[in-house]
């Protein structure tokens, strides 16, 4: 059953973080590829770092059919660099995708379902001057009208009604991701970053694994993770089993999920800075190569050089001035089991952020 209660960590209100805050796991990331990204770009390995990374054409498969993009002004810099960091306002759809099929994710703790699934998702939300962002989690269970979505083989999808949110993905890919989030929250989505658990795995071997926290036991036989309260060190096999885990703890929703997955980001992001990647050549080609083999971005976002830019322009953003929140849901009239946007707290959540 999908929780849909409003209060904690991830409610409809939110609530500042603290030095660490529960920043979701894709988010966490991003913002670790950004880190791992500045050591490693010179010569040969900058170019097989940079095509690792694939992208999709996102603006050119949507066209015009989409919300208008805001319009910030210019902020007038004292620099005379001829390229500017840019400060404006940006929006980003990101994905973190699960393919549980064949043999390699079979031995990753992946299910025996075939193709992949966006079981986490969430609008990024920078704010204009990028020294502050909110971070909005949509539930996969959410029921949504679904838009037609052009096909990259020609032809569309066809509209689907109170259909679940993570549908988009299944059958028409980050374009009807994209679609599907900007038809629903009437926000331009900027840019796109999906990352991929698989690659996840191999991110935390290559930084040593990661130290969490859990405060129950954990007992699920299709995450095949079983582990006890209390601290532990988890490799990366282990990290994306508890990164899938729902069924073994709380209620089996998917705030029990991402309340897991906000526990693994904090240890991420604790190794990363615990670790000197820039005196270990091997460990930080390993993890930047893991990190850029995990990317599908948008064509705005498709080279190292990008990338980096972006994480240049987020020097100011500080960790107290990121807001997490929770998309305002109720139980489905249709189906307990599934939610539906709560109006009118949802519609006023995303026009806070056009």
């Amino acid at each position: 059953m999908t929780g849909h209660g409003e209060n904690g960590e991830n409610g409809a209100g939110g609530r500042r973080g603290g030095r660490r805050p529960a920043v979701l796991k894709a988010v966490g990331l991003t913002l670790a590829a950004a880190l791992v990204l500045g050591g490693a770009a010179a010569g040969w390995a900058y170019w097989h770092l940079n095509h690792n990374i694939k992208s999709v054409d996102i603006d050119s498969a949507l066209g015009d059919d989409r919300p208008v993009k805001a319009v910030t002004a210019p902020s007038v810099s004292a620099s005379a660099s001829a390229s500017p960091l840019p400060t404006e306002a940006l929006n980003i759809l990101v994905l973190g995708s699960d393919s549980r099929s064949g043999k390699a994710n079979e031995e990753l703790g992946g299910g025996d379902s075939s193709g992949a699934r966006s079981d986490t998702a969430m609008v990024v939300h920078i704010d204009a001057g990028r020294t502050g962002a909110t971070v909005v989690s949509i539930p996969r269970d959410t029921l949504v009208t679904r838009p037609s979505c052009p096909l990259s083989s020609g032809g569309s999808t066809a509209v689907a009604h109170d259909t679940m949110f993570n549908s988009a993905y299944s059958v028409g890919g980050p374009v009807c991701a994209v679609k599907t989030v900007e038809s629903i929250t009437g926000v331009r989505m900027d840019h796109y970053i999906e990352i991929d658990f698989a690659g996840f795995a191999k991110l935390v071997d290559a930084l040593g694994g990661v130290t969490v926290t859990t405060g129950a036991d954990i007992d699920d036989d299709k995450s095949h993770l079983h582990l006890r309260a209390g601290t532990h060190h988890l490799d990366g096999k282990q990290a994306l089993a508890l990164a899938r885990t729902r069924h073994g703890i709380g209620d089996g929703s998917d705030l029990g999920r991402i309340g897991l997955q906000q526990k693994l980001v904090k240890a991420l992001l604790k190794q990363i800075a615990s670790t000197d990647l820039l005196t270990d050549p091997t460990r930080l080609y390993r993890a930047a190569d893991a990190i850029t083999g995990s990317l599908t971005t948008d064509t705005g976002l498709n080279s190292l050089t990008k990338l980096m830019r972006l994480g240049q322009s987020l020097k100011g953003l500080s960790a107290d001035r990121v807001k997490t929140v929770m998309m305002p849901v109720l139980p489905a009239p249709s189906d307990p089991n599934r939610v539906v946007a709560k109006e009118p707290a949802a519609s006023a959540l995303w026009k806070s952020l056009r």
